[in-house]
């Protein structure tokens, strides 16, 4: 029993300490969004921070989801936080390391060693989630934040910081042939460990995606193309070495403890000069190989396509996007009630 009361003033202490700590100021889009600067330790390209913006229910809650964006990627997207809000839920979203409002001068914009490096950052974010009295939360992650977050939950099973996971177009495979799936990335990634900062030149970056989201081309929505550019940056060995650590863990096959839902378009699309078909499919990832490996997790998952969805299913036209709105909330009322 003294053991028990020395626990619970452990974590009040230790949860109280967490939440005096945060001091939000108003964030960079406005409408109610506040947003808060963690400083985390340094690395190998110096000091590090990640940001923590959110919006509360008008109605008070005690459910929350924290968001995690993908590559080339931060927040903006108000209408998904409006979407949680009407639904009874505190939002959250973190921009990582290295990321939009996280990116610092000096340091490589979305550069990653190993993706365990976020899980300080999703830690950080999660405790202060549950200190301001959140009680259930969904931790949910768009393509690489998809991988990130289920490599995440099977490194913290039992955690009690997070109660359900959702993938939008999880990151589990590279879309490209099989033989540069099974040498050539393979091949890279061995050299990302010794010569991490070896850019790799990609040739077929044409923007395709990017302008299929952004107003000032053929997109519906406005974003920093700074912090999410609509031909994304070049990465390095080492960043292919981190998501390739990460995508034999999803070959072979998550572990997952606590309740998932996985969603991706129902087909990918392709092609070198932009098309309408792009508002119709994944022009990034191989929904086969996502079906595929999400499949092979081990534990309470459901996995669902989305009819002419496009990468990010959220930034779909709007009768895609409310779906996946439907189906996410419908599973939510079944596993998080």
């Amino acid at each position: 029993m003294k053991r028990y009361h020395l626990t619970i003033l452990f974590l009040l202490l230790f949860f109280g300490s967490v939440s005096a700590q945060i001091q939000y100021e108003p964030d960079v889009l406005g409408n109610g969004f506040l947003q808060t600067t963690i400083q985390q330790s340094a690395d190998y390209e110096g000091e590090v921070v990640c940001t923590l913006i959110k919006k509360l229910c008008a109605t008070g809650s005690t459910k929350a989801v924290l968001y995690v964006h993908g590559f080339n990627d931060y927040f903006f997207q108000e209408e998904m936080a409006a979407q949680f809000n009407s639904h009874g839920y505190n939002f959250y979203a973190i921009d990582l390391r290295k990321y939009g409002r996280s990116w610092r001068p000096y340091q490589k914009i979305t550069d990653a060693r190993d993706l365990s490096e976020y899980y300080a950052d999703i830690d950080t974010a999660l405790k202060i989630i549950q200190s301001e009295g959140n009680q259930t939360v969904l931790l949910s992650g768009h393509s690489t934040g998809g991988l990130t977050i289920s490599l995440y939950a099977q490194a913290h099973q039992g955690s009690e910081l997070f109660d359900a996971l959702f993938m939008n177009s999880p990151f589990y495979n590279m879309n490209m042939g099989f033989l540069l799936r099974a040498l050539g990335v393979p091949f890279i990634s061995c050299q990302g460990k010794n010569h991490p900062n070896d850019t790799i030149h990609e040739k077929n970056n044409i923007g395709i995606y990017g302008s299929s989201l952004h107003k000032s081309a053929h997109g519906e929505w406005e974003f920093n193309t700074k912090w999410k550019q609509i031909i994304s940056p070049e990465v390095n060995k080492g960043w292919i070495r981190a998501i390739h650590k990460g995508q034999v863990q999803a070959r072979k096959g998550f572990e997952i403890d606590k309740p998932a839902l996985v969603l991706h378009s129902s087909k990918s699309v392709y092609g070198n000069e932009w098309d309408k078909k792009f508002f119709e499919g994944d022009a990034v990832l191989n929904v086969k190989h996502i079906e595929k490996r999400a499949n092979k997790i081990k534990g309470d998952c459901t996995v669902k396509s989305v009819g002419n969805g496009m990468h990010d299913l959220i930034l779909s036209p709007k009768p895609v996007r409310e779906m996946a709105y439907q189906i996410m909330f419908e599973w939510l009322d079944v596993k998080m009630k």
